[in-house]
């Protein structure tokens, strides 16, 4: 099974639905989004005039790029298939892509709050909400689209699916040729791919030939710097566990402020 979402660009009015639903489903801060809905255009295209709205959140990859550089220590976790109670064992980071529904999900509790995941996403999909602290990370915790995994789980779809008043947004089993959103593929449906990149969006798009290339010709990411996200992610997971530490024990160690604020110094320079 792979999830999947369809958006139907020719069915999209640009209403900002789909986003209000998943902040009131998530309570995703007001300068972040788990989705989005940007407006394109009219620009010309060859010799016709296009214009149509870009709805996106994560992909949900079939090689999420994000998943990898994730620095938090790998546990066993087992995951069942909530359709047929089959389990299976994988060792795995803060972040994951489930091995029987296809989504990429986060574990809060695990997560540094690094921002490794973040900045390889070339989507921009993921980002750091600072309003969900603990003690492990006190800059927040990576946050995305999950596709509503819970709803989902219970039988449901997606908030920004239930919620869109024109059903430009289509959910299902990508895998299921007789699914509305395999047949959507069929027509033509596809993913943005970024330059240079072959990560298998599983988020897709159906429209106009000129709508589609306005879309692609906008908004296809390059593929992140991941040697330096490394750098930055190996950081991380050395600093913050040691500043922890400090803090415990009330002391101020020269080597962890001198390498927090490198970590500070790298984040000015992006």
């Amino acid at each position: 099974m792979q999830y999947g979402m369809i958006i139907d660009l020719e069915r999209c009015v640009g209403c900002h639905a789909c986003t209000i639903a998943c902040k009131a489903e998530w309570e995703v801060p007001v300068e972040f989004g788990r989705n989005w809905v940007y407006r394109m255009g009219p620009a010309m295209v060859g010799e016709e005039m296009a214009s149509t709205y870009y709805p996106g959140l994560c992909n949900h990859c079939a090689e999420p790029v994000c998943v990898p550089e994730c620095p938090a220590d790998t546990v066993d976790m087992t995951f069942t298939d909530v359709k047929t109670g089959k389990t299976k064992t994988m060792e795995v980071a803060a972040t994951w892509k489930d091995p029987f529904d296809g989504t990429v999900q986060i574990n809060k509790a695990r997560c540094l709050g690094c921002g490794a995941c973040a900045d390889a996403c070339p989507y921009n999909a993921r980002y750091v909400n600072p309003d969900q602290l603990d003690d492990v990370s006190e800059d927040g915790k990576a946050d995305k689209c999950t596709y509503c995994k819970p709803r989902v789980d219970a039988g449901g779809v997606p908030a920004c699916v239930q919620t869109c008043i024109t059903g430009a947004r289509i959910f299902g089993d990508l895998d299921d040729p007789e699914s509305e959103v395999s047949k959507y593929v069929k027509k033509g449906a596809k993913g943005i791919e970024p330059t240079g990149g072959n990560l298998g969006p599983n988020s897709r798009y159906y429209g106009k030939k000129k709508d589609m290339d306005l879309l692609f010709s906008s908004q296809t990411p390059e593929l992140a710097d991941l040697n330096q996200i490394r750098r930055r992610a190996m950081l991380a997971s050395l600093v913050r566990p040691t500043m922890k530490g400090i803090k415990n024990i009330g002391l101020l160690g020269a080597v962890g402020v001198v390498a927090a604020k490198y970590i500070k110094d790298e984040d000015s320079d992006k």
